[in-house]
């Protein structure tokens, strides 16, 4: 594991890199977001960056799109930013219309954690206050990153003083062409659901849980992302670009199971979790950020595929409960795992 100093926040706190290596695959994280800067494979002899990341500590600080960071105290969105506890509601930062997206303004992207190396692991730490966030509570998270042939493992643990909604996540953008190589067109898609979350307007879940089966949004067999034809294989048609949660489980689980696989250019990714929703984003709303080494991230040149809670799982009974109590800690997994076709 290497160390070094990646730069400077504007307000003068010191930004870390810390870069894992094994068999050939590196993995870079930054203590700004506990972000994924860089994810190196290696194939065909060379080495491939499937990750969008910057090239300095500003252009995290700038962007809204979360690249590679972890996602929290509640990733996703809370419908009209609002919701009631213990019988005591709570009104949460509106940073995506009406809604709470990603924990609301100044949140997880935006902090520099505490980082260490613990072996072969590097174990990243924050305190988030509920004064500050407006969610209930102090809450301690932990964030740990392992590499190990080509699999990466994010475990996340946190505790509460309060019973609080949590649903952490990474907002890795991912395009296995090269973060650098354009649109994600060309890729195939396969999650391994039979049912989705539609949204509204607001892209707010309206708590109906429905069947894939002849809809766009069935991926139980590998589907080609558009444009151009793939005869053997659906075609996934962007139009206005997926954002769209897919059911896992319909209760909180404690064993990995594998969630989706990704393929393109001569590299396969099978995502595994322990939680029980995923959601497929088509980067719709990148905006042409310069990323790492003048590469520009327009939209739909890469694409994330988030584990986590239900969204508005706190505003819907009958979705998985999200509540972390006083005195538990939480708890789940996620792996990207890269091999070589």
């Amino acid at each position: 594991m290497e160390k070094r100093l990646f730069g400077h926040t504007a307000s003068g706190k010191e930004v870390y890199s810390y870069t894992l290596t094994d068999s050939g695959y590196s993995l870079e994280v930054l203590t700004y977001g506990a972000a994924i800067r860089s994810l190196t494979v290696p194939i065909d002899g060379e080495k491939r960056d499937i990750a969008s990341g910057f090239d300095d500590v500003a252009g995290y600080e700038a962007h809204k799109s979360y690249l590679g960071a972890v996602i929290g105290r509640v990733a996703n969105r809370i419908g009209n930013a609002r919701f009631t506890l213990n019988s005591k509601e709570y009104l949460l930062n509106q940073n995506d219309g009406s809604n709470c997206l990603h924990g609301g303004c100044n949140a997880y992207d935006k902090h520099v954690w505490d980082a260490e190396g613990q072996g072969d692991a590097l174990v990243l730490k924050m305190i988030d206050s509920g004064k500050e966030s407006k969610f209930p509570g102090d809450i301690e998270v932990e964030v740990t990153y392992r590499l190990k042939d080509g699999a990466v493992e994010i475990e996340y643990k946190a505790q509460s003083d309060e019973d609080t909604p949590i649903n952490l996540t990474n907002h890795c953008y991912f395009n296995l062409g090269g973060h650098d190589s354009g649109g994600i067109e060309g890729h195939y898609l396969q999650v391994f659901s039979d049912y989705f979350t539609p949204i509204n307007d607001n892209l707010i879940p309206t708590g109906e849980i429905m069947d894939v089966t002849d809809t766009p949004f069935d991926m139980r067999k590998p589907r080609h992302i558009g444009p151009g034809l793939d005869s053997s294989h659906p075609q996934i048609v962007l139009g206005g670009g997926y954002d769209h949660n897919y059911v896992l489980s319909h209760e909180p689980v404690n064993n990995l199971s594998v969630a989706a696989v990704l393929e393109f250019g001569g590299l396969r990714m099978t995502c595994e979790t322990t939680k029980p929703g995923i959601q497929f984003y088509s980067g719709n709303f990148l905006t042409g950020d310069t990323g790492k080494g003048g590469a520009v991230y327009s939209k739909r040149t890469g694409l994330c595929l988030e584990t986590q809670s239900w969204p508005d799982s706190i505003n819907k009974k009958e979705f998985p409960d999200c509540v972390l109590r006083k005195g538990e800690t939480y708890h789940h997994k996620t792996v990207y795992r890269l091999e070589s076709l």
